[in-house]
């Protein structure tokens, strides 16, 4: 089992937002486990029908329905370097971008989660371990339950990638001081834990033109992709690379 430690996924679309759930017992949400959240309130995780879905402090957070956008989040990177060793993933959630990760990354090398929230690991271990393909048993995985702004400089390891996915993008963060990450100090310290040929990428589930001039302002090569949601824009993924 790789080691964790705790220092102290995401919001998505919500699919109901403009839904009605059903009459029948099956289609409404259910609570599975709540826990007092770290960044306030409870972290909430509730199952509706075959799908589980996060909300924190009464706001959807993710869910298992689909996942494709956050595995393109880890692939792209771990193409772009060609040869990745280390990655760090900002943000567990429902667990898909570290399956990625686990799949792609070689033998010798190591992932990284940073997660704030301890109950969300937890359920990594039981209900949501399928989504995560049991990656934290995993002997190359380390899960560090920490804020990701507070971790960031404390360290002096490098990785060949880094993906962030801990907001509903740059414009529209968890929390008022996630918003620092997007900016010029932010950026900084991610590209201060690349290595030389490292490639940050960053989830996003919208266009975000201010982010992406700053990006190419610190990084110079910036590739934008954009994946199809089943409502409204598509998410974005934005690559850099130094």
């Amino acid at each position: 089992m790789g080691p964790q430690t705790c220092d102290t996924h995401h919001p998505r679309r919500a699919p109901d937002a403009h839904r009605t759930y059903g009459k029948f017992a099956a289609d409404r949400p259910v609570v599975v486990d709540l826990a007092a959240g770290v960044a306030g309130g409870e972290v909430v995780l509730r199952r509706v029908g075959a799908d589980f879905e996060i909300i924190s402090n009464g706001v959807f957070l993710m869910d298992t329905r689909s996942g494709r956008s956050e595995r393109m989040l880890v692939r792209a990177a771990l193409d772009r370097h060609h040869d990745p060793a280390n990655l760090l993933i900002g943000g567990l959630g429902a667990g898909f971008s570290l399956a990625e990760a686990a799949a792609g990354v070689p033998a010798g090398g190591t992932v990284s989660v940073v997660e704030l929230e301890p109950a969300v690991i937890g359920w990594h271990r039981t209900h949501l371990r399928p989504y995560s393909a049991g990656a934290l048993d995993d002997p190359r995985v380390t899960v560090i339950c920490a804020d990701l702004l507070d971790w960031l400089p404390g360290g002096a390891a490098r990785f060949d990638a880094i993906c962030l996915d801990i907001d509903n993008g740059p414009d529209w963060t968890v929390t008022d001081r996630n918003a620092l990450l997007y900016g010029d100090d932010g950026l900084d310290l991610l590209a201060g834990r690349l290595t030389a040929r490292g490639v940050l990428a960053v989830w996003s589930a919208a266009a975000a033109p201010a982010f992406a001039a700053r990006l190419r302002a610190r990084f110079g090569d910036v590739e934008v992709r954009t994946v199809a949601a089943p409502r409204g824009e598509p998410d974005v993924i934005y690559l850099a690379c130094r």
